[in-house]
């Protein structure tokens, strides 16, 4: 089982990206795991140009399944003076799976310095914090990443989960593209309270960067929480600090849920 760092060096090249196989191991049901596709994405978007400045906003699409070989594809839709638009697409065998939009943009001087992202209150110290039961966990869960509850339980209110998380392998990956491989572990925050029965799946998920250069020792904390599930949808918080407690990604997504 690769890890995602081998399996972009295994890549097969072609004209404007690469192509390389989703495995078993990396499914999330009949199609890949949303992380792993949006890491996949910004990987082959990172490959557009050598002085690329950081990652700082990505819409990440999870348009249909993906599994086995696909294509990945990135182009240049915008340089500024500052920033870089770049579009990426997976393809597989039906057709379009995954789109994105990034955009990279160089740090610039500012007086405003507002950061109202501490860790939560109650996080569980990672040394003392409990395995997450993989027994019954997607394939690409229990295949490449260790995760361990965060907060206890009497700490979380409804539709709101939290765990330390890190990739089993992670050599060679770029620490952006690491971040958005971790960035969707957890499970949908509503899915606990439809008593992991009810079919789920992400439609869109919408990350900035909250630092120029995220770091970690491997691993991540990160919550998820839902304030608004109805008619077949859920909108979704995730937000995502290194093992310091430094914020690195706000995100929001939004989930179909099918019950």
């Amino acid at each position: 089982m690769a890890g995602l760092g081998d399996m972009l060096v295994g890549v097969e090249p072609l004209e404007g990206g690469f192509a390389l196989e989703i495995t078993e191991d990396w499914l999330q049901g009949r199609t890949a795991y949303g992380g792993l596709t949006s890491a996949i994405a910004l990987a082959v978007a990172k490959g557009v140009s050598d002085d690329l400045p950081p990652l700082r906003s990505g819409q990440l699409s999870m348009v249909g399944p993906l599994a086995g070989r696909i294509e990945a594809r990135a182009k240049v839709l915008r340089q500024g003076r500052n920033a870089t638009w770049v579009s990426a697409e997976l393809t597989g065998e039906a057709g379009v799976g995954f789109t994105a939009a990034f955009v990279f943009m160089r740090p610039i001087e500012s007086v405003l310095s507002i950061d109202h992202y501490p860790l939560p209150d109650g996080v569980i110290p990672l040394g003392d914090a409990k395995p997450v039961p993989m027994d019954h966990a997607p394939a690409f869960l229990r295949n490449h990443f260790e995760a361990r509850f965060a907060m206890p339980k009497t700490a979380l209110g409804e539709a709101d989960l939290a765990w330390w998380v890190r990739p089993r392998e992670r050599r060679g990956l770029d620490p952006e593209v690491e971040c958005l491989l971790c960035g969707d572990v957890l499970p949908v925050a509503v899915w606990p309270l439809l008593g992991f029965k009810v079919p789920i799946s992400s439609m869109q998920w919408h990350v900035n960067m909250l630092d120029a250069k995220p770091s970690a020792d491997g691993w991540w904390m990160i919550r998820s929480t839902s304030l608004h599930a109805a008619h077949g949808g859920a909108s979704e918080h995730i937000m995502q600090w290194n093992a310091d407690g430094v914020p690195a990604v706000a995100g929001m997504q939004s989930v179909a849920v099918f019950g």
